[in-house]
């Protein structure tokens, strides 16, 4: 039996949500956001659901969860020219960093202030 665990994000805006990750090849995997009130969204492997809640506040953290990728070093480098820092929203993209747990680790935060760390082993 496989098994696997989804993260439910927070939204004030699904479509914007939607758009942002697109940006860093997400693709939607779901119906129309305003068909829902609900995003499903994967990369490769990688999914995310968001719900929607139009009281986020993008400076605070909603959520976050972890992607685990093979090559962190090398997304970052994808990723690190589409997220553009917004100080408005919060979001930014950290640089990556190598952990005493063994992994090398970036950071995104979306507009919606949830914290994506994406991490593969050193």
């Amino acid at each position: 039996m496989t098994e696997r665990a989804v993260p439910i994000l927070l939204s004030r805006d699904l479509s914007e949500t939607l758009t942002f990750y697109e940006t860093l090849g997400f693709e939607n995997r779901g119906a129309p956001p305003e068909d829902w009130g609900y995003l499903i969204i994967g990369r490769g492997e990688a999914e995310l659901h968001f719900t929607l809640d139009p009281a986020v506040d993008p400076l605070r953290t909603a959520s976050m969860c972890y992607l685990y990728v093979d090559d962190a070093q090398s997304l970052f480098v994808d990723w690190r020219s589409l997220v553009i820092p917004d100080a408005a929203t919060g979001s930014r993209i950290e640089a990556p960093v190598d952990t005493d747990y063994g992994m090398r680790e970036f950071a995104v935060v979306d507009r919606n202030g949830n914290l994506v760390r994406v991490g593969s082993p050193l």
